[in-house]
């Protein structure tokens, strides 16, 4: 059996073995492939395994002999489910593998704003504290999380594990579930419509899928609900956020401080605005990136193939 992982360097640089895919079948690692590369590439192969390499219809028209597409992620956008279905192809994900990872990204860039450990830590290395008369200083005004009112928008494995994080720094923690609960607390976690929350949130965290109902969540008219001086995490996906509109805010001051893992094109475009504004964090989509974490990946979805090869499919999504 023909197996091609056609972008497997984002989840595996060369830091962790290929060998429970390898036991599938005659496998090929190509480290990135272009949407030019890719039918050559996959070609043959019964089965496929992507990241963001994208499946179209027309993609996946000139693969007769293509079975299976393995999306080595959560997310599945990039795969047509409508042309997979109709050719009788199993599409599967990988749900759940970053819930730690996550949660853990999402407290770092909220203590690197209210903090500003990486901004004093650098000054401290060119000096600053040498020359300093006094035995201590800052540079930036800083933060106390406690009795602060969060906000955590989408609450799956993710939200509940940042809102017990948020709990365990003091904060007065707010959800705003996809489905609101009969109940209107649960484990000291309060439950919200999104106006309610937003309305007297310090911080808001968001981690809910991107859909049509979510994307733009963050804009001029869900800020103006907003108290001045909010700070806005987004460890979720980049286009939950106006970029335009956040990087208004925060040069206005209205919003305090931005944290993100993620942006709305990615790898990040030259002329994205917040690029140049005050009080921004920015990771480059790192998140799931701790090794413990695609190990988990990788092992999950050798488990998805092998459950498929046995006719018993877990973690379909078509």
């Amino acid at each position: 059996m023909k197996i091609v992982i056609l972008d497997g360097s984002a989840a595996n640089p060369g830091d962790i073995s290929w060998e429970k895919i390898e036991r599938f079948g005659d496998l090929t690692v190509y480290d990135v492939t272009s949407p030019e590369q890719l039918i050559e590439r996959a070609k043959g192969a019964q089965i496929c395994i992507t990241n963001k390499t994208a499946f179209t219809a027309e993609v996946i028209d000139q693969l007769p002999d293509l079975k299976y597409i393995g999306v080595l992620a959560t997310g599945y956008n990039v795969i047509d489910l409508e042309a997979c279905t109709r050719r009788g192809i199993t599409v599967t994900n990988v749900p759940e593998y970053s819930t730690f990872a996550t949660a853990q990204m999402t407290a770092a860039l909220l203590l690197e704003l209210t903090n500003n450990a990486g901004l004093h830590s650098d000054s401290v290395m060119n000096g600053d504290w040498v020359r300093s008369p006094q035995f201590c200083y800052w540079k930036r005004p800083l933060t106390e999380l406690w009795n602060k009112n969060a906000v955590v928008f989408g609450y799956g494995k993710i939200g509940r594990r940042v809102a017990q994080i948020f709990k365990a720094l003091g904060m007065n923690v707010t959800a705003v579930p996809h489905h609101m609960p009969e109940v209107k607390e649960e484990g000291g976690i309060r439950f919200a419509s999104k106006e309610e929350a937003f309305r007297d949130a310090d911080v808001i965290s968001l981690h809910s899928p991107l859909t049509n109902e979510t994307k733009d969540l963050i804009n001029k008219d869900s800020l103006k609900g907003c108290k001045d001086g909010v700070i806005i995490i987004n460890a979720a996906r980049g286009p939950l956020v106006n970029e335009n509109d956040i990087a208004e805010a925060l040069r206005s001051g209205k919003v305090a401080g931005y944290g993100a893992d993620v942006v709305s094109v990615e790898p990040m475009k030259a002329d994205n605005p917040l690029l140049t504004t005050p009080n921004t964090i920015i990771t480059p989509h790192t998140a799931w990136a701790p090794g413990e974490t695609r190990i988990r990946l990788i092992d999950m979805c050798a488990d998805n193939i092998e459950a498929f090869l046995k006719g018993e499919p877990i973690n379909k999504v078509n």
